[in-house]
């Protein structure tokens, strides 16, 4: 029995060696210089060999009882979703305090760690609208990233032919963004799965392409400056540029670079703890529960009476509408916008986002937003593997945890008032069929 468990060790690290060594070898082995490479075996091997020893370890630990029983209770957890009993206590306090923490964070920040909040909050917004695509409603879409450049889009070129401010762009951003979901929705009513990722994918890259070659009009390669953010005419810079007051002046206070900064944020703050408002709101009104019935199964929804154009198009238009929002705030943090910050790898790191914090979960997807952003900065001394451990973290997280980091919570609704007035008959059905 040892000698059989042995063997079987043996193999496992053999076979995990051997494909290692063919993953690493190309990719940290072979070092460009130039118009040649040279050879640099000794990383891959080293890898390889890491690797290898990780599997036998987990081999090891998993021949035990306690392996055995952390395995079976990752693998329950990884499944099915939390029906509510009604009886859960109110988060009011710890949403109040993290509420009010968001709100300090930029009065105790530097730029550098406000910026990458910034970022974040940008993120969760993206994964909020495509959850709702998505996780929500079933609809595998790749090319969400097409809306957030419509919102960036908009204010550089609304501010450049139209004279279009900040507050305008935010305020037609998400109208804009939807009616281009609503072009996409049209022809991809019809199609599922593989070949709805297509289409949408080609529609992203469709916009990428007309911006990237639509010089007279969007300045292709070169970009379009977006202009600074204004409050009631008070303008953020040190002195006046579109015919307004900088607010250090106005408020006498010295000048400091850092107030657009805790401008957006905040802007972008409430705006997240909005949207968040919204889509909760919407999982447990009727269009919520159609998208969710769209999910499970779309024949039997059409069945039911559910009018399935109406239910895809409301998503399709509602996530558009959040990468719209998102769109607007990334252009005006970064002063300028060009077609490079919309590329098929920002529809692959949204839908990440989503899929890794949990089909159809807010609190996953704003955590995971949290995750792949932050995360990726406290590794800039990792630079040459931040890639490869962005790909081992989201391969474990499948093995892992397939349904996300957060599952699913769905409310359940108990006709008690229909139980108080229909009589004992009734009430007796109803507590069978429960």
């Amino acid at each position: 029995m040892e000698t059989n468990r042995v063997l079987t060790l043996a193999r496992q690290a053999l076979l995990t060696f051997t494909v290692s060594l063919i993953l690493f070898g190309p990719i940290s082995g072979l070092v460009l210089e130039e118009f040649s490479f040279r050879n640099e075996l000794t990383r891959p091997l080293l890898l390889a060999a890491v690797v290898a020893a990780g599997r036998i370890a987990l081999s090891l630990v998993g021949m035990t009882a306690t392996g055995r029983k952390i395995a079976g209770k990752a693998a329950s957890n990884g499944s099915g979703v939390t029906v509510m009993t009604g009886e859960e206590k109110s988060p009011i306090l710890i949403l109040a305090l993290l509420f009010a923490a968001g709100l300090a964070l930029p009065f105790f920040a530097d730029k550098y760690f406000l910026g990458i909040a910034i970022l974040a909050l940008i993120y969760c917004l993206l994964g909020l609208g495509l959850n709702i695509v998505v996780g929500l409603a079933g609809l595998l879409d790749l090319g969400f990233v097409a809306f957030y450049a419509v919102g960036a889009y908009l204010l550089a070129l609304g501010y450049q032919y139209l004279g279009l401010g900040f507050w305008s762009a935010l305020i037609i951003a998400p109208f804009l963004a939807g009616l281009f979901g609503m072009v996409l929705a049209f022809p991809v009513l019809k199609m599922h799965g593989d070949y709805l990722a297509i289409v949408t994918l080609g529609f992203g890259e469709i916009i990428r392409l007309v911006l990237n070659n639509w010089l007279d009009f969007t300045g292709g390669p070169n970009g379009a400056p977006v202009p600074a953010p204004t409050l009631f005419g008070l303008e953020f810079t040190r002195t006046a540029k579109q015919a307004g007051i900088p607010i250090h002046d106005y408020l006498g206070i010295p000048y400091s670079a850092d107030y657009k900064f805790w401008f957006i944020y905040l802007v972008l703050f409430l705006v997240v703890c909005l949207v968040i408002y919204a889509v909760e709101r919407l999982r447990v009104m009727p269009l919520g529960r159609m998208w969710e019935a769209l999910r499970e199964d779309e024949i039997a929804c059409r069945s039911l009476g559910v009018n399935h154009v109406f239910t895809k198009l409301t998503a399709f238009m509602l996530g558009a509408s959040t990468g719209g929002l998102a769109g607007v705030f990334f252009a005006v943090q970064q002063g300028f916008v060009n077609p490079t910050s919309f590329t098929f790898f920002e529809s692959a790191l949204i839908l990440a986002i989503v899929v890794l914090g949990g089909l159809g979960s807010t609190v996953g997807v704003i955590a995971a937003a949290l995750v792949l952003t932050i995360l990726p900065e406290l590794l800039r001394d990792f630079a040459e593997y931040r890639v490869l451990i962005f790909g081992v973290m989201m391969v474990v997280m499948m093995i892992w945890k397939p349904r996300g980091l957060v599952r699913i919570k769905r409310p359940a609704f108990f006709p008690s008032t229909v139980e108080e007035t229909r009589g004992p008959l009734h009430t007796t059905k109803v507590e069978a069929a429960r």
